[in-house]
């Protein structure tokens, strides 16, 4: 089966069984973060702060997140180099900073594979027995978190995205989300880079991606730098808790 046929129909056929307190993947349309308000477009906290838009963890979400405390995901992944900075808002509080929260973020390598998984119809190369370009932070007094990565490759179906799901420091489940990343940046490593990347330019459109088409505005990360450089994604997660 093809991703996106997997992601149209609900994630329902695959039957993942996710290790909590991971949310299991299902489909955009009936997902809502644990204050109770949707999240496809984002939604309003108590203090009039716009919750960041609810996504599918599937169908690739980290098995095993408390095991993989670390900043630096690459481990043995090639790729353009990335800095994920996220800061996580909470809404609750005039969107004041998240101190304490717990951050994991997943996503493909250059080559649109995830770490985890594999040998199936959904991802024919098995890399079932690695754990690569999955991580866990902390946030600090400023409610930041940093990864050290690389840039994501694409799979067919889907824009470049990072995954990301915030718990409160009790461990509880306040969100789950994802990320896109600027076309044009996309484009630029993909026919630059290729000696790590050679698909070429992804397939799917911002636009056109069944989680982003109806929410970019608010999922859209800000990337500067360069190929020969590196880039930074900074990015900017508000949660109800």
């Amino acid at each position: 089966m093809e991703r996106k046929a997997f992601l149209r129909n609900g994630f329902a056929a695959l039957g993942l069984a996710v290790i909590a307190p991971l949310a299991p993947g299902c489909s955009k349309e009936s997902l809502t973060d644990t204050a109770g308000t949707t999240g496809e477009t984002g939604s309003t906290g108590t203090e009039g702060c716009s919750v960041s838009p609810t996504e599918t963890a599937g169908p690739f979400p980290t098995k095993n997140p408390s095991s993989l405390v670390t900043n630096d995901i690459r481990s043995d992944r090639s790729g353009v180099p990335l800095t994920v900075k996220l800061t996580i808002n909470n809404a609750k509080t005039n969107c004041s900073a998240l101190a304490g929260a717990i951050v994991d973020i997943w996503h493909c390598d250059q080559n649109g594979n995830y770490s985890e998984y594999g040998g199936t119809g959904m991802q024919s190369t098995n890399l079932t027995s690695v754990h690569f370009l999955r991580g866990r932070q902390t946030t600090d007094a400023s409610g930041l978190v940093s990864f050290t990565s690389i840039f994501p490759g694409w799979y067919s179906g889907r824009a470049p995205h990072i995954h990301v799901h915030v718990y409160g420091a009790d461990g509880s489940s306040l969100l789950v989300t994802q990320i896109a990343f600027p076309t044009d940046i996309c484009n630029t490593v993909y026919t630059s880079a290729t000696s790590f990347y050679t698909r070429g330019t992804q397939d799917t459109a911002n636009t056109k991606d069944n989680v982003f088409a109806d929410s970019l505005a608010s999922e859209l990360a800000t990337v500067t730098g360069s190929v020969s450089a590196g880039y930074t994604l900074v990015h900017l997660v508000t949660v109800n808790a």
